[in-house]
């Protein structure tokens, strides 16, 4: 079981995303004296970082890119593998913002145990700060019989509706209706 200080404690993939690389530059093969350098460059330079405010992903060796994502931005967080890395037993965790674009804003290869990943930036995104069971979201009031709302709320809400229908007509006798 890996906890939320193991999550924070993720800086690099595990050795079976080289693995996974190695096989996919020997499946491409007479394209493997392109894409095993590319694979290694990026296996050997890709850093995770985990903290309270978000996410963050840089690799590179020549061209550097760096992608930070805050929690509250992560709009919906997709699992994929394929057969080798479900072998491997790796997946991909893709992780799309409101960004606009179809692609997935970061996605995380190589964590093993990617879906304890997920869940944790599932909480994250949904602002739960603790790990634990989901507390229950129904009031007091409803669990004690009284219903979604009091005496109170209902009667400002009754005033609430009296004055717009007072406005409403005020505006009709103004427009001549």
């Amino acid at each position: 079981m890996i906890s939320e200080t193991d999550i924070y404690k993720i800086e690099r993939p595990s050795p079976m995303l080289l693995k996974l690389y190695v096989i996919r530059s020997i499946l491409s093969g007479p394209f493997i004296i392109f894409s095993l350098p590319v694979l290694l460059f990026r296996y050997y330079t890709l850093r995770y970082s985990f903290d309270n405010e978000g996410i963050g992903m840089k690799w590179g060796f020549i061209f550097r890119k760096e992608v930070n994502l805050t929690y509250a931005r992560i709009q919906d967080i997709h699992l994929t593998s394929g057969l080798v890395q479900r072998w491997l037993g790796l997946a991909d965790v893709k992780i799309q913002t409101a960004s606009g674009s179809s692609e997935p804003e970061m996605t995380i290869e190589g964590i093993i145990e990617y879906e304890k990943l997920r869940d944790f930036l599932y909480a994250r995104m949904r602002g739960y700060k603790d790990m634990g069971a989901v507390k229950p979201v129904v009031s007091a009031s409803i669990t004690a019989g009284q219903g979604v709302l009091g005496a109170d709320a209902l009667k400002i809400l009754a005033d609430i509706r009296d004055e717009l229908k007072a406005a409403r007509e005020a505006l009709e006798k103004v427009s001549g209706k």
